[in-house]
């Protein structure tokens, strides 16, 4: 796994680490405790990337946004 914060990691980071975790589960071969411990590391990997796209799209919506109104005021003038 990573010794980074989950904070830390980037969504494609984040992401590649997803991928690996269910590489690794779908695979098999692994005890119980370690699918569990993998299955936890991927719910948390999942939320990380989940924040990432959700701050994205705020990021994106703000900027049709502020788009929006500048056009709205030149038309006005």
């Amino acid at each position: 796994m990573t010794g980074r914060t989950d904070e830390a990691l980037g969504y494609e980071q984040a992401r590649d680490e997803l991928i690996e975790v269910v590489r690794r589960l779908e695979a098999g071969g692994t005890t119980l405790e370690e699918s569990l411990a993998l299955w936890e590391r991927g719910e948390e990997l999942a939320k990380v990337c989940r924040r990432r796209l959700e701050g994205a799209r705020a990021r994106l919506d703000a900027a049709l946004a502020d788009e929006e109104g500048e056009e709205g005021a030149a038309e006005e003038e």
